[in-house]
């Protein structure tokens, strides 16, 4: 049996639907082929949606809810007595968040007329692609254009081979019973800080394994060094340099042998998360008559515009350069239809947002200060703090503060880093100027609004010439 169709999208996940939806609205016929099974039945949404993104951020969610709850209201003049913690309840909720998403895009699909495949999609010479069902027999479907977007899968790392239930991957670790009493995490990523963040606010006793002897070494040295100082006051045990070299199973716990500058020491624990990165899934994406090819990390080798080597097979998100980030992909997969129907589109890699869902939230965009001076930049910078901003300071939530990194010979911005409140939203207020080349003198001129906590981001604009107005600072010439 032989199918046709304009683009076949291989991947359900954020870049993958996105394409197959921009692609739908451009009035190209659209095959959507995902093979994921989730808690016993088909899903869209890939990892980001189903064991990812939005998993995590609704414990994170419920885990700072519940934080707040037993010590942070005391100054509000709160008092809440005795507090429950129902873990079900809590997971519960998490995977209804997740169906309601997942449901959601199912609709979208249906809606602008795309038809969703459930199975495995192969590449076959000639942008032909083999579509095997979860039940019934192979099909083959002639593509006038290809977009592959598999996604990745969590990275296993030999010195600690995952057992169920003991020592995970971050979908393991979405899926505790109870809140363990020690809990060990090897890799101080994004992943890796947000899921020990939720264990450690429900009261587990966390140890972060950071085999790099810098913290965050991508974000820029103020970030990750407040970042460092204010988890570890928050309970997270942060140790770097900390290479893991075995592991072992006794009854229901994992002993973790490292090696750091001091040498070799052991840790006991009731769970353990492997978050140590992640790799693009292209077992069975590819004949071996495809055309396409691999670099050597095994990412799909594409131009700038995520064309793949074959003329009409583009390849977007996790499977490709850059970032691994859900919003990443997403452009790149609008990018990628917008191409095929032979519209104008391109994507600016150097404004890709970085976000930590930690609390305080940490966010950056554009250069680190270390970048620029490398790239051979005068720089200027300034810095305001959440400390004194009415508005932080109303909500009882202060931490932090705004940086920006400019060309001190054009005045132009360069690069914005975040950690206080909202930085997740906040970090946009920069990617919007950077994106229209503003100068720092841009944000110095425009009014925002009080009491708000962007009041901080135009602070931070006016420190960098020395002219923040809540803060004691020499003006520079």
């Amino acid at each position: 049996m032989t199918q046709q169709a304009d683009v076949v999208v291989i991947g359900g996940g954020p870049g993958g639907y996105e394409a197959a939806i921009r692609a739908a609205q451009l009035g190209l016929s659209v095959i959507c082929i995902e093979r994921r099974i989730h808690k016993g039945k088909p899903s869209l949404g890939g990892t980001c949606l189903n064991v990812g993104c939005i998993p995590s951020k609704a414990l994170l969610d419920s885990s700072h809810k519940y934080h707040d709850l037993k010590a942070g209201y005391a100054s509000h003049g709160i008092s809440t007595g005795d507090i429950g913690l129902d873990v079900g309840a809590m997971l519960a909720r998490k995977d209804k968040v997740v169906d309601q998403l997942t449901g959601g895009i199912a609709q979208l699909l249906k809606g602008n007329g795309i038809t969703w495949l459930q199975g495995s999609g192969k590449l076959l010479a000639g942008k032909r692609v083999e579509f095997t069902p979860h039940e019934g027999e192979v099909q083959i479907i002639e593509a006038k254009s290809v977009i592959l977007a598999s996604g990745s899968k969590p990275i296993e790392i030999p010195a600690a081979p995952l057992v169920d239930g003991i020592v995970v991957d971050s979908t393991g670790a979405l899926e505790f019973p109870e809140v363990p009493k020690r809990m060990g995490v090897i890799g101080a990523g994004v992943i890796g800080l947000e899921l020990g963040s939720v264990w450690s606010r429900l009261g587990a006793d966390v140890v972060v394994l950071e085999a790099l002897d810098q913290f965050l070494a991508v974000a820029d040295r103020a970030i990750s060094k407040e970042t460092q100082k204010i988890l570890g006051k928050q309970g997270l045990d942060i140790r770097l340099g900390a290479r893991v070299t075995a592991t072992r199973i006794e009854g229901a716990q994992v002993v973790v042998t490292y090696t750091d500058a001091q040498g070799e020491h052991s840790e006991t624990f009731d769970k353990l998360i492997v978050a140590v990165g992640r790799r693009p899934v292209t077992t069975g994406l590819l004949s071996a008559d495809s055309g396409i090819s691999l670099d050597e990390r095994g990412f799909v080798h594409v131009d700038a515009q995520c064309r793949a080597s074959v003329p009409g097979v583009f390849a977007i998100g996790d499977l490709v350069r850059g970032p691994m980030l859900a919003h990443k992909a997403m452009e790149e997969g609008v990018m990628a239809a917008e191409l095929i129907a032979n519209h104008h589109a391109q994507f600016n890699y150097d404004l890709v947002i970085s976000v930590i869902y930690t609390h305080p939230e940490v966010a950056w965009v554009g250069m680190s200060e270390e970048r620029a001076k490398a790239e051979g930049f005068d720089v200027k910078s300034g810095q305001f703090a959440f400390a004194v901003n009415g508005r932080a300071l109303a909500a009882d939530d202060n931490q932090g503060f705004v940086k920006f990194v400019a060309d001190a010979k054009t005045d132009r911005l360069l690069g914005m880093h975040v950690i206080g409140p909202s930085a997740g939203d906040i970090i946009h207020q920069g990617l919007i100027a950077m994106e229209f080349g503003a100068s720092v003198e841009d944000l110095q001129l425009m009014c925002f609004a009080h009491p708000t906590l962007s009041e901080v981001v135009h602070e931070a604009a006016l420190s960098v010439d020395g002219r923040a107005i809540h803060a004691i600072q020499r003006k520079r010439k």
